[in-house]
């Protein structure tokens, strides 16, 4: 299927990432204006006592967990366009990583920036996803029973379909 059908099919296809034909294929966004957007997104590790102790003196066997954490989500937030088949491969213009030692576990917040064609949800959501893993692999050998969970996207800035916030619960 060319470009052409491609692009005119898309108003009639409700789901952008599948041709006419049902086939996925990667949205062209070339005739788009790179405009500025922003995303935050935000999940957590659930630690037992044991750990959240280890976190708060700075005692984990594996260094500084949070720094760790940190790079790893700017690093994923990079890298997300080589892990989702169909993300565009964007310009991360500015990443913050987040991270909060609390009585259960470790809060993990990401906001992406970039002025590109296209958003940064995706890649909001991936720095949260890695660094929650990077805080995993760190405390793993004082309990593999940490998990993460409640990943979800917080909000989000610009582009066609304008500013999204999560409701509160």
């Amino acid at each position: 299927m060319t470009g052409q059908t491609a692009q005119a099919g898309q108003a009639d296809q409700p789901f952008t990432h599948l041709n006419t034909a049902g086939q996925a294929r990667m949205v062209d966004v070339t005739e788009k204006q790179p405009t500025v957007r922003s995303a935050t997104a935000a999940g957590f590790v659930f630690c037992g006592p044991l750990v959240v102790a280890a976190l708060r003196d700075g005692t984990t066997p594996k260094g500084d967990v949070l720094a760790v954490a940190r790079i790893a989500g700017i690093q994923g937030a990079k890298k997300c366009a080589d892990l989702l088949p169909l993300a565009h491969v964007i310009g991360v213009h500015g990443a913050a990583v987040d991270l909060t030692i609390e009585d259960t576990g470790v809060r993990v917040a990401a906001t992406i920036r970039t002025a590109d064609r296209t958003g940064v949800e995706m890649e909001a959501l991936t720095a949260v996803s890695i660094a929650a893993l990077a805080v995993v692999d760190m405390v793993k050998g004082l309990d593999k029973s940490v998990s993460v969970g409640d990943i979800r996207l917080i909000s989000k800035t610009g582009g066609k379909s304008g500013d999204w916030l999560r409701p509160s619960k």
